[in-house]
């Protein structure tokens, strides 16, 4: 069992405020998705953190998240079936969700 206490989140497992994500959070959350957090993982983490920091918004959809991705870390990055790997389901909300940001507005 899981020690770590979650902050308040929403029925999708959101958080309810960004400012309450920890990287202990973060792990706690990947791991409800059976996901393992790894350096690649982090990448892409720090970049959606960053990404809001300066846009006060997360990527809206998965297309503009793989471009933002592909813009910034590269073209192997930036790629939906590599993001897929890390981020099964809906790439930008599974990782948006872990990241401790918002729902993307356009993801189902």
């Amino acid at each position: 069992m899981n020690a770590t206490p979650f902050p308040p989140r929403n029925n999708e497992g959101f958080l309810e405020n960004p400012a309450d994500w920890s990287p202990a959070v973060a792990q706690a959350i990947a791991q409800e998705s059976d996901i393992e957090l790894t350096e690649k993982h982090w990448e892409i983490i720090e970049f959606l953190r960053d990404f809001y920091k300066a846009h006060e918004v997360a990527p809206p959809s998965n297309r503009l998240f793989v471009k933002a991705v592909k813009e910034t870390l590269g073209d192997a990055r930036g790629d939906s079936i590599y993001l897929m790997t890390l981020f099964p389901g809906t790439p930008a909300k599974t990782a948006c969700r872990i990241a401790g940001l918002p729902r993307p507005t356009n993801c189902l």
